[in-house]
């Protein structure tokens, strides 16, 4: 499959922290595997193509994957509720996380699941729309 987002993750270095990409800020396609083999997805479970490049690209930057919002990194991502979860709040009241069901989708709809009560919601929004929003709105404030 070819690569649909990741020259626009890359890109997100340049944009909110005024620094040139370079290879560091993520992992090879090696090393990704790798981080998942260690993690406590079952063997074999895929990430939906926005989350695979969104890893290549900015999986070891820090100042973007901790932004207000933490993104787990590839090594911590669990399923939990159904749901690949890979987010979550600075105060942990809110996860995201996108349904099992739908990890072969390339860019599938993100839920937001209230670790108060367990409900799970949609945000009426793709992953990627969620984190350039998201990313967007945390250096904004800064």
């Amino acid at each position: 499959m070819s690569e649909m987002f990741l020259e626009k993750f890359q890109q997100l270095v340049s944009t909110h922290l005024d620094d040139r990409w370079s290879p560091q800020e993520g992992f090879t396609r090696e090393e990704l595997d790798e981080q998942l083999a260690a993690s406590a997805l079952p063997q074999g479970t895929q990430l939906p193509l926005v989350l695979d490049e969104f890893y290549r690209a900015l999986g070891r930057c820090e100042e973007i994957l901790e932004a207000h919002h933490f993104f787990f990194d590839a090594d911590e991502l669990e399923i939990e509720d159904g749901h690949l979860i890979f987010l979550e709040d600075e105060e942990e009241t809110w996860v995201w996380g996108v349904p099992v069901e739908d990890l072969d989708v390339p860019d599938p709809l993100i839920r937001r699941r209230s670790t108060t009560d367990g409900t799970w919601t949609p945000e009426d929004a793709t992953v990627s729309e969620f984190i350039f929003d998201l990313l967007e709105f945390s250096f904004e404030e800064e």
